[in-house]
């Protein structure tokens, strides 16, 4: 028997850093920025300082950034969850969550990560290219936008706004 396709984020469950599983849908209502992101990246500093500024100018008017460790690309995200976990909070302050350690490309692909890939991005093919690869899901957990990995998270805050309401 085939296994029903997720209609949206809401419907998937994903594991947290500390190996809870976490249903999506508690952020249901919520403009989600979904990042794959590498301790040891040449973008590494550069990305979690900006998403920390989205995160803190936006996460009281329903922005929440999820943060999704990778070890795909480079080997640039080798450490264990706590390491990850104390990295990203002690270095760079993050507040945002930190999820479990997953893959995004390839057969042992997080179901998330399948759904965000899934045959709609053009150029971009399925595959997620490299670390910090960014997708921005509306308040009704649909995949709206898809950036490069190269995209700074600041230039994405137009199109946060427009999901938001706000001018």
């Amino acid at each position: 028997m085939a296994t029903k396709e997720p209609e949206s984020v809401y419907e998937l469950s994903i594991e947290d850093a500390k190996g809870n599983n976490l249903a999506l849908s508690q952020y249901k209502d919520k403009v989600l920025l979904i990042v794959n992101v590498a301790s040891k990246c040449g973008m590494t500093n550069s990305n979690y300082t900006e998403l920390n500024e989205l995160y803190n100018r936006y996460k009281d008017k329903g922005l929440e950034i999820l943060a999704f460790p990778c070890n795909q690309f480079g080997d640039e995200e080798p450490g264990t969850n706590d390491q990850i976990t104390d990295f990203v909070c002690t270095r760079f302050k993050s507040e945002f969550p930190i999820f479990n350690k997953i893959e995004v490309n390839g057969e042992n692909a997080s179901p998330l990560y399948k759904f965000l890939k899934k045959g709609k991005w053009g150029i971009f093919g399925d595959d997620i290219q490299w670390n910090f690869a960014k997708f921005l899901v509306d308040k009704n957990g649909q995949a709206v936008q898809r950036y490069y990995p190269t995209t700074s998270p600041l230039t994405l805050e137009h199109d946060i706004k427009n999901l938001l309401n706000i001018s």
